[in-house]
């Protein structure tokens, strides 16, 4: 393993699929334009596209072939096709262990036992195709600016990446999941017919100071987090504060209650959609569910 190697993996983690043909490996991943314009009003995928040379100096040596891409207003799409045997494509099938969509990937023991630059690689591969850093991306005001790491559908996928941050002593903020004590905690949408609201993508949110040692590889991501990060880092050091002391805590090192009310049960709560580990089960905090799930102490 090697840092290109990580970085591809986490790509691949991120939005990736992997499609076996007759001979023929296809590994292609997906950078979505969740916005068309940047934080500085510029096009979307003139800047995905410009990144691409960076994109490509990381992995056609790794993969030995020359990356191609599609564009639409709507996603940039990477992808190479490689013989079934070739050592990549084995090596890519043994770290995924049969998975072939990110929908239901797992990261694999591998990354939580290998060394920081590894982890950092893995991390930043899969932030370019997950992250966004938008200005609406506050917590409570509009200094206290985050990361979002977008996960739809896999629910142990979430728990995975903050375990993983970890490591790296990167704490997660709050964790947005898609069930309907957290999306829609008071039936106002179930109650208007929207039985289904609550079926989202998952977002992890992280301060954005705190994740600039992972970074992006998309210019325009990378921008977005240099100008949020200095704002909200100027709002402490301006009044002579040290923002990692508001910043840089995991969940379990807080005991300060929320002193919100306990949510009404919600009949989405027996949902299919839910993992069974949690099914059935009310949640009044996200860090309930991120408890049961694994993401703790």
């Amino acid at each position: 393993m090697n840092v290109q190697m990580a970085y591809l993996i986490g790509m691949i983690t991120g939005n990736g699929e992997i499609r076996r043909g007759n001979s023929l490996t296809t590994i292609s991943v997906s950078i979505p334009h969740k916005n068309q314009r940047t934080f500085n009003d510029r096009d979307v995928r003139i800047y995905v596209k410009a990144s691409l040379a960076d994109i490509r100096g990381i992995l056609e040596p790794l993969v030995g072939a020359s990356l191609q891409h599609t564009q639409s207003d709507s996603e940039t799409l990477i992808y190479f096709e490689k013989p079934n045997e070739d050592y990549l494509i084995r090596e890519i099938n043994r770290l995924f262990t049969g998975f072939v969509s990110h929908e239901n990937m797992r990261i694999n023991d591998y990354f939580y036992n290998t060394n920081r630059n590894e982890i950092v690689s893995f991390l930043r591969g899969f932030a370019d195709v997950t992250g966004y850093i938008r200005e609406s991306n506050y917590a409570f005001v509009k200094p206290f600016h985050r990361v979002y790491l977008e996960i739809p559908h896999n629910w142990f996928l979430v728990v995975d990446i903050c375990n993983l941050l970890k490591k790296v002593d990167i704490p997660v903020h709050t964790i947005d999941w898609a069930h309907p004590n957290m999306r829609d905690g008071n039936l106002v949408k179930y109650r208007q017919g929207f039985h289904n609201f609550w079926k989202k993508e998952h977002q992890i949110k992280i301060y954005a100071n705190e994740f600039i040692p992972i970074g992006f590889g998309i210019i325009h991501k990378e921008q977005a987090l240099d100008a949020f990060s200095s704002e909200l880092i100027s709002h402490f050091t301006s009044r002579n504060k040290d923002p990692k002391k508001t910043t840089h805590k995991f969940y379990w090192e807080s005991t300060r209650s929320s002193g919100k009310e306990a949510k009404p049960i919600h009949p989405g709560e027996n949902d299919s959609f839910i993992p069974e580990q949690i099914r059935g089960k009310h949640f009044d905090s996200w860090k309930e569910i991120a408890f049961e799930l694994g993401y703790k102490l």
